[in-house]
């Protein structure tokens, strides 16, 4: 008998459809507001573009709850005379991955689509075939005749996305753009909303922030944890899953697909905080797995925990395969996992758990 179709939660659709590179996150903004505000006791935009939404505002200890809004993109910079638009990257891009994809530009008239361009490997010499091209010769092609047409249809600092959309691909395992983090953003928000809704007593306040500009410095959580001024925070971000060919353990260490949440520890980590992560994760017997790093991360929890006088941070991450790469791979189940986790952590925090040690 075949098994009942999986179905991933609206909120999460929304968000992997909003296209919002760092510094345009307009799109997964107007999701972020439309299902997270109404569950909230108050709620704030800022100058940065975060969102910081408020549950039991009296409560203490203030937690922090951090996801990112943003997502890896492209920036025109320039337009030559036979209409081919040139770019910069926002965020990590591999560059073997850019060539020959569909992309949408965010223009003031709406969307353009355009396809990523660069000199055809016929056109090679065979010196020219081993390299992978610099930023600067690529180029994105709208289909325009001159540089008059294109300028017409688009500006200088638009933005653009790859075209790859949200699909299912095998039972609760999906395909997505922008996994990283439209994930942590859900389960950010969507912990607000279901602690909104249960009916156990809630000793902390909720900050639950969709930040900012994470893909190119943290700069939204160093501006948001300074305003909500937390004791204690979460950050929410995807982590490597290494549970494919070609990925050194040894180097890397061991996470899956399917294995829960994984928990970090390490310097940039409160270890009260990640000891309750991880009695939290025992009680409610979500399943979790276990990450090791030496430095500050490479997360929004990197900024959190310095800010102000500090504040004791932990960091939570959906296991990803294929990180910045077009078609980012995720098990919705370790989305669902994480979400109940949170929602654990928060609702042990007592009054004045602020976890120093």
């Amino acid at each position: 008998m075949p098994s009942k179709p999986y179905s991933p939660p609206p909120f999460l659709v929304d968000l992997l459809a909003a296209r919002s590179p760092s510094g345009a996150e307009f799109e997964s903004q107007a999701v972020f507001d439309r299902y997270v505000e109404p569950a909230c006791n108050t709620y704030r935009r800022d100058a940065m573009g975060n969102r910081i939404g408020i549950l039991n505002p009296k409560g203490d200890p203030i937690l922090m709850l951090a996801g990112h809004l943003d997502e890896l993109g492209l920036i025109i910079t320039y337009v030559d005379d036979g209409g081919f638009l040139y770019f910069s990257t926002l965020g990590g891009h591999d560059k073997s991955m850019i060539s020959g994809r569909r992309v949408l530009i965010r223009t003031a008239q709406g969307m353009v689509k355009g396809v990523t361009g660069k000199r055809a490997i016929h056109l090679m010499s065979e010196e020219d075939r081993k390299k992978v091209p610099e930023i600067h010769e690529m180029w994105i092609d709208i289909g325009a005749a001159s540089k008059a047409e294109a300028l017409a249809r688009v500006q200088i600092g638009d933005t653009a996305t790859y075209d790859h959309d949200f699909e299912l691909i095998n039972g609760s395992i999906g395909a997505a753009r922008a996994f990283d983090n439209k994930a942590g953003a859900y389960v950010v928000g969507e912990t607000l909303i279901r602690l909104a809704k249960a009916k156990k007593r809630l000793s902390a306040q909720i900050a639950a922030v969709g930040t900012a500009q994470e893909e190119i410095g943290v700069r939204g959580a160093t501006t948001s944890s300074f305003a909500v001024n937390p004791q204690v925070a979460v950050a929410v971000d995807v982590g490597h899953a290494t549970d494919h060919p070609d990925c050194d353990k040894r180097k890397y260490g061991e996470f899956k697909l399917g294995g829960g949440p994984v928990i970090c520890r390490g310097p940039n980590i409160n270890p009260l905080v990640f000891d309750r992560l991880l009695q939290a994760a025992t009680t409610a017997k979500i399943p979790y797995q276990l990450e090791a790093d030496p430095r500050p991360t490479g997360t929004d929890a990197r900024a959190i925990q310095i800010t102000r006088g500090g504040v004791a941070t932990g960091l939570i991450s959906v296991p990803l395969r294929y990180m910045h790469t077009p078609s980012e791979l995720v098990d919705l189940a370790d989305v669902e996992a994480t979400v109940k986790l949170l929602v654990a952590f928060a609702q042990s925090l007592k009054k004045g758990d602020h976890l120093h040690w």
